[in-house]
């Protein structure tokens, strides 16, 4: 049996359930008794939730995990832990621990296990945390990630829906890895491709968190699974709207053709469902609006800061490497929530 065959079968954050779907059952969920020191939790949308201890300190909770989304182990271990220390840096926080989550076949080379942690493991040493432990269950496919703890100061924490209306908003990592990777599973997707999404997907979101850190930032996401879109319309949050700028939105460029070869993903598709009558396109290629619904596999942040600090903040994370970019603003609510220009 070709191992790569079933190990990669299609996932990464590709694989999460619709947002419309995960609303639907979370509002039936029995709440309980409100605690006031849990600063961010049920009652909202965000990237991870906050518990307050003391004074000064509050824990950051979060976990993550999927089926592999490329052929190799390691890199896919990678990209896993990634994409869930990444929530923990959306909120503004620093790592502390991690925990493996781990789904795998009994009849599998266990040497590919070893090399999924592997990569985790390494993630999590590079983010300052420390790899404490975790679980592991027998199942019919792959499926890692991790449960990751961190901490914050209560009085920094970055929501992801207090932008307001005047905010710049900056996109910190190039969109359209589901795209290559949907391409790359059917063999149609170039080696260059494959390089600069993995690059991307493996790249923490730990030194772009640093840099916010030094601005007024009044909302902050990671954008994942729900696209750019989705995860721009839980920071609106019915409270704002909001003008993207087609073309100053960082893009792989080759997932822009994969995009015009139909390459695209089934949840992208859910995404445009589960946002239509919220966004408008104007001059925007098919391709490109793809790609802003495309799900994203340890995605970029998407910031909203001061108008009078975006440009130091964007040289900021450019200088780091970053191909950070000013992708729109927010203005008071309209009828239309999210307005993307071309």
């Amino acid at each position: 049996m070709d191992e790569k065959i079933v190990f990669c079968k299609g996932g990464g954050c590709t694989a999460k359930l619709g947002a419309g779907v995960l609303s639907h059952v979370l509002e039936r969920i029995p709440k309980g008794v409100q605690d006031k020191n849990l600063l961010i939790g049920y009652d909202s949308k965000d990237d991870a939730a906050v518990y307050q201890i003391t004074e000064d300190v509050a824990i950051v909770q979060t976990l993550d995990f999927f089926p592999p989304m490329i052929d190799d182990p390691y890199l896919f271990g990678q990209i896993a832990a990634a994409n869930a220390l990444s929530d923990v840096y959306a909120m503004g926080g620093d790592v502390r621990t991690a925990l493996n989550i781990v789904c795998f076949p009994e009849d599998m080379d266990l040497n590919i296990l070893g090399e999924i942690m592997r990569g985790g493991s390494e993630k999590v040493m590079e983010a300052g945390g420390t790899l404490a432990g975790g679980h592991s269950l027998a199942d019919d496919s792959v499926k890692y990630g991790l449960s990751v703890t961190g901490t914050i100061h209560p009085k920094r924490i970055y929501p992801n829906n207090q932008g307001q209306p005047g905010d710049i908003l900056i996109l910190t990592k190039k969109l359209g890895v589901g795209i290559i990777c949907t391409a790359n599973r059917i063999k149609e997707a170039s080696v260059e491709a494959v390089e600069e999404a993995v690059s991307s997907m493996t790249t923490l979101n730990k030194q772009a968190s640093l840099i916010c850190r030094k601005y007024d930032i009044h909302a902050c996401t990671d954008v994942t699974g729900f696209g750019f879109l989705g995860h721009l319309h839980e920071m609106m949050d019915g409270r704002c709207s909001c003008r993207i700028y087609a073309e100053q939105v960082p893009v792989m460029k080759q997932a822009l053709s994969y995009a015009d070869e139909f390459y695209l993903t089934a949840a992208a598709q859910k995404n445009r469902n589960h946002l239509e009558g919220h966004v408008k396109f104007q001059d925007v290629s098919f391709a490109m609006e793809e790609v802003l619904f495309d799900p994203q596999t340890s995605g970029g942040l998407l910031a909203a800061v001061r108008p009078e600090q975006a440009g130091e903040l964007l040289a900021q994370l450019q200088a780091q490497g970053l191909p950070a970019g000013i992708v729109g603003e927010i203005i008071e609510k309209e009828e239309i929530e999210i307005s993307v220009l071309g």
